[in-house]
């Protein structure tokens, strides 16, 4: 029986929870690929999941994105090099912190050939979210005043470049005075976000607003939302619930939008890694900054994520026996 190693967890707890395994390589069913690993991010959302808060069903691998080479199964897809994201991957099927993945054909998309593999394998989750809620969910248009709340976060990042790509003006909001390439920053610490929001756009207010945060954020990034606006909720940090004035809301004509890119289709993310590759061969979107680990050392990855390492992308390289 052939083997490979693979992050696993048996049961939900902090990434101490975590194994490295030698696993049986993945069975391939009809219409499915083996692709060879060669990098894959570690996200949040990764940490999150091991603590049992998607209730994936155990023993499970983790792991969403990734990018690498299809070794085996579909013959017009042998020898390419591909990225992406999968549809339960790490939940209800095995996730690509491993040295191999199965992964249906047509799920797969083809690598942009100017990226890295350690590049490509920071892309899928922050981009499929910022380009889920802007692209698809908020249907921006070149002109608008997009504001982006977690600005300073890898989806806030990706959605400010998407952004642009789309010939949107951006205003970036986040409790830093970190670099931002937002045509406009608002450190919310000292600022006022409704206030200059409608400052900067002369009374108009934004168009769109992608809130990156919700808890606390929800209300003052709903009141900086003007006349026909969308607002865009992927998460809330703290609370779950918020309060809104309702009155305003409607007299608005506003709209409020859930985005869960969880509950995308292998297709349908593929799709959108097909539409994200455009922008990253024409130079309109870049990869992040990152930090790369062995396997052996994955779960010293999750420990840097789950404390909050965010001046990096932390991306595991399953077939590498060294960080590079």
């Amino acid at each position: 029986m052939k083997t490979m190693r693979a992050l696993r967890f048996n049961a939900y707890g902090p990434p101490s929870s975590l194994s490295l395994e030698q696993v049986p390589l993945p069975e391939l069913r009809p219409g499915e690929s083996l692709v060879e690993i060669h990098a894959s991010a570690v996200n949040p959302s990764d940490v999150k999941n091991i603590a049992g808060l998607f209730n994936a069903t155990l023993p499970r691998v983790p792991g969403r994105d990734f990018a690498g080479v299809v070794v085996g199964g579909e013959a017009s897809w042998l020898g390419k090099e591909v990225w992406g994201c999968g549809a339960g991957f790490g939940m209800t099927r095995d996730g690509t912190h491993a040295e191999f993945v199965a992964v249906p054909s047509s799920w797969l998309s083809e690598k942009p050939p100017g990226l890295s593999m350690a590049q490509a394998g920071a892309i899928g989750v922050p981009y499929l979210a910022a380009w889920s809620a802007l692209v698809h969910a908020g249907r921006i248009q070149a002109g608008e005043t997009v504001l982006i709340t977690g600005a300073l976060g890898a989806v806030g990042r990706a959605a400010t470049q998407i952004a642009h790509w789309k010939q949107a003006r951006v205003i970036g909001a986040d409790i830093s005075d970190q670099h931002s390439d937002a045509d406009v920053f608002i450190d919310t610490r000292t600022k006022d976000l409704p206030m200059l929001v409608e400052t900067l756009t002369d009374g108009k207010r934004a168009d769109l607003v992608l809130d990156t945060v919700g808890g606390p954020v929800f209300e003052p990034a709903l009141r900086s939302l003007g006349l026909d606006g969308r607002q865009i909720a992927i998460t809330s940090v703290g609370s779950r619930r918020v309060e809104f004035d309702l009155i305003d809301f409607y007299h608005n004509r506003q709209r409020l939008i859930g985005v869960d890119t969880a509950k995308l289709s292998g297709v349908e993310i593929a799709q959108i890694m097909d539409d994200l590759r455009a922008g990253f061969e024409a130079g309109a979107l870049k990869p992040p900054v990152l930090k790369t680990w062995p396997l052996p050392h994955a779960i010293d990855a999750y420990l840097a994520v789950a404390n909050g390492a965010a001046s990096a992308k932390h991306v595991l390289l399953p077939n590498s026996t060294v960080a590079m």
